[in-house]
């Protein structure tokens, strides 16, 4: 078997964007860059070693994961579809402003905020809409409530943020990292391969991932609002409610908004990357705790009706089970029960348990595909009715062999 290389994994369409490639590289060798796709890939700078190669490949998100024997952390349950899960809850942040601000009830950053401000962590790696474009987004330290806030909102665009993590290691003191399941699994590899990180990161937070929208996902919402690009001055994809409504602020103080079963349902899902079509971790199985949408149900499907945000969290570690138990001043969490989260999140349910159909379907189309152990796929693949099965396998061998894939 022929090893990856970097120019490899993006040809090859396993490229995540998360950014590790950059990050594990000395500097000036890997930048990421937007493609004319508009997704973020790596761009080597200069020839790269059998040791640069090397590095990449044992960091790369992209190209496989894997639990040891189906477990990542020791004495957690795991759950074939959901992962690793100390315990689960549903819930809100108790500063009202936060929770409004946020995609769901604002745990994500009240957590954050709670950190910071009990000195658990000096200051937070995430991601925020760029100050210079805010079609984009850019990784940035945050050290206060205020820049926490800031970044409160789901952000359906390409982001790195795993490529900042040498400029934050470079600064003293301790940090969390937030980032897409690819962006935290990427991270616990790189802890792996140098286990002092894990003492300078000691919380991975994360949330769950439909896929990352290229940017031509964004502009073709702003067509459909008739909204120029280049006037944009304020875009928010979510938020300011829950769901909350895509919102673009133009130059002449104008305001175009868009509700998210037509932006993320019917436009910006059109758009995902090759790569997170084939994602076994669309929960955030490598992180400590993860948050969800903890939509209320409608007929056996989430109910986008609005409403004040609740978030659903997923300790997935002993460290992130103890981060939610002391973090009752800043967030408002009650039992949830797990056999209701299929019919909450069943995007990601159908996903995992059909990913084996769609993985197979490739393989036999001669596609190179990502490599997956400890994720117990075959026993989330029982979970699948097997018409849907076999439609999930009949659909991609034809996406394959029609080069839509």
């Amino acid at each position: 078997m022929v090893e990856a290389t970097l120019a490899s994994i993006v040809n090859d369409g396993l490229c995540t964007g998360c950014g590790a490639c950059a990050a594990v590289l000395p500097p000036g060798r890997v930048r990421m860059a937007l493609d004319e796709q508009g997704f973020l890939r790596p761009r080597a700078e200069q020839a790269l070693s059998t040791a640069d190669q090397e590095a990449v490949r044992q960091v790369c998100p992209g190209i496989g994961l894997t639990h040891e024997n189906g477990v990542s952390a020791a004495g957690v349950a795991y759950h074939p579809v959901w992962g690793p899960v100390a315990s689960l809850w549903a819930g809100h942040a108790t500063d009202p402003d936060i929770r409004r601000r946020a995609s769901s009830g604002g745990v994500l950053s009240a957590l954050l905020i709670h950190l910071l401000e009990s000195r658990q962590v000096d200051f937070v790696l995430h991601v925020r809409a760029a100050t210079d474009d805010p079609l984009r987004n850019d990784a940035v330290i945050s050290t206060t409530r205020d820049e926490v806030a800031q970044g409160a909102g789901s952000r359906y665009a390409p982001a790195a943020p795993v490529e900042l993590l040498p400029q934050a290691l470079a600064r003293p003191g301790r940090f969390a990292f937030v980032g897409k399941p690819c962006d935290v699994a990427a991270v616990r590899m790189m802890m792996l391969r140098d286990p002092a990180l894990a003492q300078r990161i000691p919380f991975l937070l994360s949330f769950m991932c439909a896929g990352t929208p290229s940017l031509r996902g964004t502009h073709e919402v702003l067509q459909r609002m008739d909204v120029p690009a280049a006037q944009v001055v304020q875009f928010r994809y979510r938020g300011d409610g829950w769901p909350g409504l895509t919102r673009a602020e133009s130059r002449d103080g104008s305001v175009a908004t868009m509700d998210y079963n037509t932006s993320w349902g019917t436009i910006l899902n059109r758009h995902l990357q090759p790569r997170c079509k084939l994602c076994a971790d669309g929960t955030g199985e490598f992180a400590d705790v993860v948050c969800a949408d903890a939509w209320y149900g409608k007929d056996g499907y989430p109910d986008f009706a609005e409403r004040e945000g609740r978030s659903l969290v997923l300790a997935r570690t002993a460290a992130g089970r103890e981060l939610l138990n002391g973090a009752v001043s800043a967030v408002v969490l009650e039992p949830f029960d797990i056999q209701s989260l299929h019919g909450l999140q069943p995007y990601q349910f159908f996903r995992k348990g059909c990913l084996i159909a769609r993985l197979g379907a490739m393989r036999l189309a001669g596609r190179v595909v990502p490599s997956y152990a400890g994720l117990q796929l075959r026993a989330a693949a029982r979970q699948i009715p097997v018409r849907r099965f076999a439609k999930e396998f009949l659909g991609t061998l034809r996406r394959c062999i029609t080069g839509r894939m």
